[in-house]
């Protein structure tokens, strides 16, 4: 799985700016000092942490924007202080107003006799470089604004093979350039219960690919079929008009568009204003590292749970790990920590678990820190809300991607989603802008209400800790065996959605059926740890999930044929509809031959 949100490198001043699809090389990086720290007191600070001096000895490298850009320790403390701010308070109260809504026409702006009405413009381009290109190659004329370069990180992207033909599906990617992209390719892919038990899949997040070239294609893809990129610029804010919608960016400039597609990731300041600076219900912290020296290097872990609860600061978590073979190297492996939190004040830190990875990950991987060389030092904090995907909130903007939280709650990144709707919602933006349906009510549509979505927020409250519960530090553990003991026993049909953030009713009234049978006794810890309030919020978006099931098995096939005879409205409205039923109930699944 792609890593969550990274903290993007400060700067003292952007880059200069490229207009068009212009390329520009990067600022040189500043040489980096080391300052000697004292106390007012006179006394010396603390010595430095283990992270802090690994993390010294490593050349940073260049730093771009986007999930995974970031590896100095200036940038993990950055993202420590965001982290805290975002446990620590209830509300922010201090959100800026990014979007206004300004009644009639836009004839107060001054756009310059040469300035482009654009039909779309992307704002965020690591990710949103992939819908970009599908927009333009539909013949939209589409503009790109992104803060940093575009450009891809060195770290690479698990994903499964099926899940990215899902890109060449959409026209933007030849079978050619997949092959192109691939840096590793490694089978079968373990699922490991510490102390319990293992289970082995085949092609479950079996590819590395190099966001570097993936990206890259793509943003030569895009400046060729004419889109235009302005890099070095944030969006400072959009004043949404009756007829269109007006960017205003950070070196002043103004951009005029139909349609504003927010890519900005789960911290974009757009989402912000919508939830108001809202907490939210959870957050997944991922630590990790690359590393050579790995001899056992040819399988990989999608996940394996710690038999027990520990301790990071003042909490218990249960940690999770994820290894992959990294392509770098024939004993280069990737491997990931992680834990589900509550956000609330004195939550670990990224740095806490980070000292607590390199103690636990020698002895599951069976190699020794001091024989490794790392490479580079991975972290993320990936925030979830219940009420996700997130409604359009206003006329002309709609979010995409981590913007729009239409990533499964229990994975951490938004890569695999984005391939999987990349085609619905390509063809539903397109059809939007085409017939001029860029009112809230009808973006609104483009991000449903999806319950399998919905359900699976239940997956992650089940492995996260919750403190005063008095269940076994051990009981997270034995119920993810039980469950995948289950779904094992059930077949691929069952187990192999899942394992791809796919939830379906059928395969899900199985396990839980099955997991009732075999260990009844589970049942009552299941209340402690969930609550019962979140299990009886759960049992809506069950029922919802079936209903969807059938309404997409039964109805969508006889309301299809009279959905195409009805007026252009009417007809984009029960499109949406008819998706909205199949992704929601996670039919859009297709077993691999």
């Amino acid at each position: 799985m792609p890593l969550p949100f990274l903290l993007p490198p400060l700067s003292t001043a952007p880059p200069p700016r490229a207009r068009h699809g212009g390329r520009l090389q990067p600022p040189r990086p500043c040489a980096r000092r080391r300052i000697l720290r004292v106390r007012a007191s006179g006394e010396a600070a603390p010595p430095p942490s283990r992270t802090q001096m690994i993390m010294d000895k490593i050349s940073g490298g260049e730093e771009v924007g986007g999930a995974g850009g970031a590896y100095s320790y200036e940038a993990l403390k950055r993202l420590d202080r965001l982290c805290s701010s975002i446990c620590e308070s209830q509300v922010d109260s201090n959100v800026p107003e990014i979007v206004t809504r300004v009644q009639g026409p836009s004839v107060d702006y001054d756009l310059g006799s040469d300035s482009k009405i654009f039909d779309v413009l992307v704002c965020g381009g690591t990710l949103g470089i992939f819908i970009a290109t599908a927009l333009s190659y539909k013949g939209l004329r589409v503009g790109i604004i992104e803060r940093n370069i575009i450009k891809g990180r060195e770290q690479e992207w698990n994903i499964s093979r099926k899940e990215l033909m899902e890109i060449v599906e959409v026209g933007i990617l030849s079978e050619g350039e997949v092959e192109q992209i691939i840096t590793s390719d490694f089978n079968p892919n373990r699922c490991a219960f510490e102390n319990k038990g293992e289970i082995w899949m085949e092609n479950i997040l079996h590819l590395g690919i190099s966001p570097a070239k993936l990206v890259e294609i793509m943003k030569e893809r895009f400046i060729s079929s004419g889109g235009a990129i302005f890099e070095g610029n944030f969006l400072s804010s959009i004043s949404v008009h009756d007829d269109l919608a007006v960017l205003k960016l950070s070196d002043g400039d103004c951009l005029p568009c139909r349609l504003v597609v927010d890519a900005m990731g789960n911290f974009s300041p757009i989402v912000r204003q919508i939830r108001s600076g809202r907490k939210p219900d959870g957050i997944c912290l991922v630590v990790g590292a690359c590393a050579r020296g790995f001899e056992k290097n040819t399988t990989s872990d999608v996940i394996f749970s710690s038999s027990s609860v520990k301790r990071a600061g003042n909490f218990g978590v249960q940690l999770f790990w994820e290894a992959f073979p990294a392509g770098s190297g024939p004993t280069d492996r990737t491997t990931y920590m992680f834990t589900y939190v509550d956000p609330q004040f004195g939550c670990p830190k990224l740095e806490e678990l980070l000292e607590i990875y390199w103690n636990l990950m020698p002895d599951y991987q069976d190699a020794n820190l001091e024989n490794l060389d790392i490479r580079r030092v991975i972290f993320g904090i990936f925030p979830t809300y219940r009420d996700s995907p997130l409604p359009a909130a206003f006329d002309r903007i709609l979010q995409v991607g981590d913007a729009s939280g239409i990533q499964s709650p229990v994975s951490f990144g938004g890569f695999g989603s984005l391939t999987r709707h990349l085609g619905r919602l390509s063809n539903g933006v397109y059809e939007a802008v085409s017939e001029d349906f860029l009112d809230a009510h009808s973006l609104r549509l483009l991000n449903p209400y999806m319950p399998n979505l919905s359900a699976s927020w239940l997956f992650q409250r089940a492995m996260s800790t919750r403190p005063q519960t008095n269940i076994s530090p051990t009981f997270i553990n034995e119920l993810l065996f039980a469950n995948f003991q289950s779904m094992q026993k059930l077949g691929n049909s069952v187990l192999r959605p899942f394992l791809q953030d796919v939830i379906q009713f059928g395969p899900l009234v199985k396990t839980l059926g099955l997991v009732m049978i075999s260990r009844p006794q589970i049942l009552p810890s299941i209340f402690k740890q969930v609550g019962l309030g979140v299990i009886l919020n759960w049992s809506n978006h069950f029922v919802m999930l079936g209903y969807y099931t059938f309404l997409s098995s039964f109805i969508d096939p006889a309301v299809r044929p009279w959905v195409e005879s009805l007026p252009p409205r009417n007809k984009y409205q029960w499109k949406r509809y008819l998706e909205a039923w199949k992704y929601g109930a996670g039919l859009d699944y297709r077993q691999e031959e």
